[in-house]
C-alpha cells in the first residue's frame, strides 16, 4: 500500500503541472481504444456487459459519464484511492476481468485514468474546445508491396488548437488481404496491388488514408480508348503498373454481352451471323440489338423486383406480384428515366390494380424499414445502425435517421373491397417523426441537409424524390452506376456495392465520378449507361490474365469471370439441351429470368440450390453466387437435369438424327454451349466417344442410333459441367 501511495502522490504532483484532464477529451478515447465500448463488450445492446453499459464507440459521452461516475454504487470510480477504482483495475486485469487486460498497468493510458479520478473526474473543463475533425497523415500514400508506413493522427479543435492522438486512435483496413493496420497506426502492405483504405477513428470523428500499392510491371501495350471508361481505367493501370489483357475474341464477347444484357446465351443463328460478320462496328450493333430486345427488360426486371422485395406470402399476393413485375418490365423496355421509376415507387398512391408501384408499400410497411430500404437501395447508404446510435463508420446520427423517416410519416392505409389489398394515400398533416431517444419531433431532411417545412397538403415523399434526383445529390447517381458496374464487372468500384461512405472510398474515384456525370448528363438513361459500359474496351478485355495481372482484384486489368445466376443458368441449360422448364400458372416456354416473384424458387429445386434469392432483402448479397457441393451434385445427377439431357426432340436427339457430318454436328453443339468453334482436339475426343459401342442396363448392345444418342447425351452432360459453361467469362 505504501508503494501505491507514493504512485498516487506522484500522480497528484504531476497533475499540478499538467493540463487538467476531462472525460470527453481524455478518458473516452482511452475506453474506445481499449474496446470497452465495442458492440461485443459494454456497448452490447440493451444490457451491456454484466450490468455496465456504454454507448457504442462512445458517441454518447454524457450517458457514459453517468454510467461510470454515478452508477454501480460508486464502485467504478473511487476518488480516495483512484488506483483501486474498478474502471482501472478491471481494464488492467489487476482483478478478474472477462474482457482480459486492455490497459497495461503503469502505461500512459493507465496513468491518465488514475489522474482523472484524482482530479475529481470532471466531465469537461471550463471553456473546453470541441473536437472539429481529425487529420491523418499521410492522407494518400504510395507504398511498395510488403512495406510499412507509420500514420500520424492529429485532432483539430474548435479553438484552433491541435494534438497528436495517434496512440488513442483506432485503425482498420477495408481490405485486410491487401494491408493491415496495427493499433499504433503502422500500415503493412501485402503483395496484392491496388488501392486500400485505412479507416481512422477518434472521438466520434473518422478519416481515411488511401494507400496505393503499385505492381510496377512495364505497361508497354494498351488497347485503344473507346470512351471515357477506358481513359480512366487505362490511366490507373498505367499508374500502378499493371498491364491489361488483350481484347477478347468475337465469340467470347457475344456470349459475355448476351448473358450480361439479355440474361441468356446467344442463339445458334445469332452466333453464326455474328462470327461471319466482318463489319468493324458489329459489337456496337450487338449491344444495341440486345438493349432493344425484350430479354433486356426481362433480365433487369428480374434484378430490380428481387431488390424491391416482390415477394409472395399468400395467394392474395399473386395479382400484386404479377402487376408490379409487369410494370417494372414495361418501364425498362420503354427506357423510362431511372429517377422517374424511383419517383413512381416512392410516391405511389391508390391501389395495386390502378397503380402497380403501390405493391412496394404492401411489402415495406414500417417507416423505419422504408427509410432503411430506400437509403440502401437508391442512395447506397446503410442507415440501420443509426436507428439506435450514431453510425460507427459514418457521419450519420440518430437525428438524421429519424429526419429521413419523417418523409414516410404521412402514409395512410385504408382497406379496400379486395381482401388483403390496401388503398395507399397521403394523409394531410405535418410530416414529422419522434426521435426514439430524445422524444423530440423531427422534421424531414435529406442526408446532410437542413430540416424542411413541408405544407400539410404536400406529400413529403415527392419532396424526398426531388432531393434524391437533384443533380447535386452526392449519392443517387453514384449508387446506381456503382451497382450497374458490379453487375457487368463482378465487383463494384465500391464494395459492397450499396455501402457508399467516406470511410469506404472507390478504387477509382475519377471513374466513379465520370460514370455518375454521364448518367446525370443523360438524364438518368439506364440504357445509355449499359451501352457506354458494354461498348468500352475495358468491358471487352479478355478474362485470360497475362504474366503480370493475374493478381489484380480491383483495377479491371482483365475481365473477372463470374458464375451465372440461378435463373440464367437454368435458361442456358434449357437452351443448350433444347428443352423447357414449366412453371405453374405461367405460359409454356416462360423463362426463369421472367419469373415475377420468389414463389417459384420454392417449387424449383434447381433455383433453390443455385441461390435464387427469396426477395426479402434490398441487399444483392441475398443472392448466393458461391459454388457448393450441392450444386455440383445437382448438375451431375439430379433428375431434372437428366430429364433435359434425354428429352424427346431435345438437342441429343436432334443431333443424332441430323444429316450433317459428325464434325459439323459437334461444331453445332459447341457453338450452342460456348458460342465458339471446337478445337481439333475437342472434335477428335468427341468423335472417339460417340463411336464407342454401348450396352443397355441388361448388358445387351444398343443399336447404332440409340448408342449415338447416348453418346450425345454424355457429351452434353460433360459440356454443362465445365467451368467454361457455368461461368460468364
Amino acid at each position: 500500500m505504501l508503494g501505491k501511495a507514493f504512485i498516487f502522490l506522484g500522480l497528484v504532483t504531476m497533475s499540478l503541472a499538467a493540463e487538467p484532464l476531462s472525460f470527453v477529451r481524455d478518458v473516452q478515447p482511452i475506453l474506445t481504444k481499449a474496446g470497452c465500448n465495442a458492440g461485443a463488450c459494454h456497448a452490447k445492446a440493451v444490457t451491456g456487459q454484466r450490468g455496465f453499459r456504454l454507448s457504442v464507440l462512445g458517441f454518447e459521452p454524457e450517458e457514459d459519464y453517468e454510467a461510470i461516475v454515478k452508477q454501480g454504487k460508486g464502485r467504478r470510480v473511487f476518488p480516495p484511492a483512484p488506483e483501486e477504482s474498478l474502471i482501472v483495475t478491471k481494464g488492467a486485469a489487476i482483478v478478474p476481468h472477462t474482457g482480459g487486460k486492455q490497459i497495461e498497468p503503469g502505461s500512459e493510458s493507465y496513468q491518465t485514468l488514475v489522474r482523472w479520478i484524482a482530479e475529481g473526474m470532471p466531465y469537461v473543463q471550463p471553456n473546453e474546445p470541441k473536437l472539429s475533425a481529425i487529420l491523418v497523415e499521410p492522407a494518400r500514400v504510395t507504398m511498395k508491396a510488403k512495406t510499412a508506413q507509420q500514420l500520424k493522427v492529429t485532432a483539430r479543435y474548435s479553438d484552433g488548437s491541435s494534438r497528436d492522438v495517434t496512440k488513442l486512435s483506432l485503425f482498420e483496413a477495408n481490405d485486410t488481404a491487401m494491408a493491415s493496420a496495427s493499433g499504433e497506426g503502422l500500415v503493412k502492405t501485402s503483395d496484392i496491388p491496388g488501392t486500400v483504405a485505412i479507416m481512422v477513428r477518434f472521438g466520434g470523428s473518422v478519416s481515411v488514408c488511401s494507400v496505393s500499392v503499385p505492381l510496377g510491371a512495364p505497361v508497354d501495350v494498351m488497347p485503344p480508348e473507346k470512351n471515357f471508361i477506358d481513359h480512366h481505367v487505362l490511366a490507373n493501370l498505367k499508374q500502378i503498373g499493371i498491364p491489361p489483357s488483350p481484347i477478347c475474341d468475337d465469340s467470347t464477347f457475344l456470349r459475355r454481352v448476351s448473358l450480361d444484357i439479355g440474361g441468356r446465351l446467344p442463339t445458334l443463328e445469332e452466333t453464326k451471323t455474328f462470327l461471319a460478320d466482318r463489319s468493324p462496328d458489329k459489337r456496337d450493333k450487338a449491344v444495341e440489338a440486345l438493349l432493344s430486345s425484350p430479354d433486356y427488360a426481362d433480365y433487369f426486371a428480374n434484378k430490380w423486383t428481387a431488390l424491391l422485395k416482390n415477394q409472395r406470402s399468400e395467394n392474395a399476393d399473386i395479382t400484386a406480384n404479377f402487376a408490379f413485375h409487369a410494370w417494372m418490365r414495361d418501364n425498362l423496355l420503354a427506357n423510362t428515366p431511372y429517377d422517374q421509376i424511383v419517383r413512381q415507387i416512392l410516391a405511389s398512391t391508390g391501389t395495386i390494380v390502378s397503380n402497380p408501384p403501390v405493391a412496394w408499400y404492401k411489402r415495406v410497411k414500417e417507416p423505419t424499414t422504408q427509410v432503411e430500404d430506400v437509403a440502401q437501395l437508391f442512395l447506397g447508404v446503410r442507415m440501420q445502425c443509426a436507428q439506435c446510435h450514431h453510425h460507427p463508420f459514418e457521419r450519420w446520427t440518430q437525428a438524421e435517421y429519424f429526419q429521413m423517416a419523417a418523409f414516410f410519416s404521412q402514409i395512410g392505409r385504408k382497406p379496400t373491397a379486395i381482401a388483403g389489398e390496401d388503398l395507399i394515400f397521403h394523409k394531410r398533416g405535418i410530416a414529422q417523426t419522434e426521435h426514439r431517444k430524445t422524444r423530440v419531433m423531427l422534421k424531414p431532411a435529406g442526408l446532410g441537409e437542413p430540416p424542411l417545412d413541408i405544407a400539410p397538403d404536400d406529400d413529403p415523399r415527392l419532396v424526398l424524390a426531388d432531393w434524391m434526383s437533384r443533380k447535386t445529390n452526392p449519392f443517387f447517381a453514384k449508387a446506381l452506376v456503382n451497382r450497374y458496374w458490379k453487375h457487368f464487372f463482378k465487383r463494384g468500384l465500391i464494395e459492397p456495392e450499396d455501402d457508399l461512405r467516406d470511410t469506404n472510398p472507390p478504387t477509382n474515384p475519377e471513374l466513379l465520378d465520370a460514370l455518375a456525370k454521364h448518367f446525370l448528363d443523360s438524364n438518368y438513361d439506364l440504357k445509355s449507361l449499359v451501352r457506354v459500359i458494354t461498348q468500352s474496351h475495358t468491358y471487352q478485355l479478355s478474362a485470360m490474365p497475362n504474366e503480370h495481372n493475374a493478381i489484380d482484384r480491383q483495377a479491371f486489368s482483365h475481365f473477372y469471370p463470374k458464375r451465372m445466376t440461378a435463373e440464367v443458368l437454368l435458361d442456358s441449360i434449357d437452351m443448350v439441351t433444347a428443352s423447357k422448364t414449366d412453371f405453374a400458372d405461367l405460359p409454356p416456354g416462360t423463362r426463369a429470368i421472367s419469373l415475377p416473384d420468389n414463389s417459384y424458387t420454392r417449387a424449383s429445386p434447381f433455383l433453390k440450390v443455385f441461390g435464387r434469392p427469396d426477395n426479402t432483402s434490398v441487399c444483392e448479397c441475398e443472392r448466393v453466387q458461391s459454388a457448393s457441393l450441392a450444386q455440383s451434385l445437382h448438375l451431375m445427377n439430379a433428375s431434372d437435369v437428366k430429364a433435359k439431357l434425354t428429352a424427346n426432340n431435345g438437342r441429343a436427339e436432334q443431333l443424332t438424327k441430323s444429316e450433317l457430318p459428325e464434325p459439323k454436328r459437334i461444331r453445332e453443339l459447341y457453338l450452342a454451349a460456348f458460342s465458339r468453334e471446337p478445337t481439333a482436339d475437342e472434335v477428335r475426343i468427341a468423335e472417339t466417344h460417340l463411336l464407342k459401342p454401348r450396352n443397355d442396363a441388361d448388358g445387351k448392345a444398343l443399336d447404332s442410333q440409340r448408342a449415338k444418342r447416348n453418346g450425345y447425351e454424355d457429351l452434353l452432360w460433360a459440356l454443362l459441367n465445365t467451368k467454361e459453361f457455368l461461368f460468364n467469362h
